[in-house]
């Protein structure tokens, strides 16, 4: 094996590692964001959120509406 193809393995594989890792953390929820979304109508369920946040201060919002330029 020439060492021209073994520098391209070697980057490639670490190039691979790095893309299977960002996967489930952030091209995944990217992708099915109506799966969170129901998650959270659950996990939020039965919370009052003027009780939780401060008064005057939107902090709490949807995290998967799109954002506007």
């Amino acid at each position: 094996m020439s060492r021209n193809t073994r520098i391209t393995l070697i980057f490639g594989g670490f190039v691979t590692a790095v893309a299977a890792a960002f996967y489930p953390i952030f091209f995944h929820p990217l992708t099915h964001t109506e799966d969170y979304r129901q998650v959270q109508k659950v996990n939020r369920d039965g919370i009052n959120q003027a009780d939780i946040q401060p008064v005057g201060v939107k902090v709490w919002s949807d995290p998967y509406k799109p954002t506007s330029k």
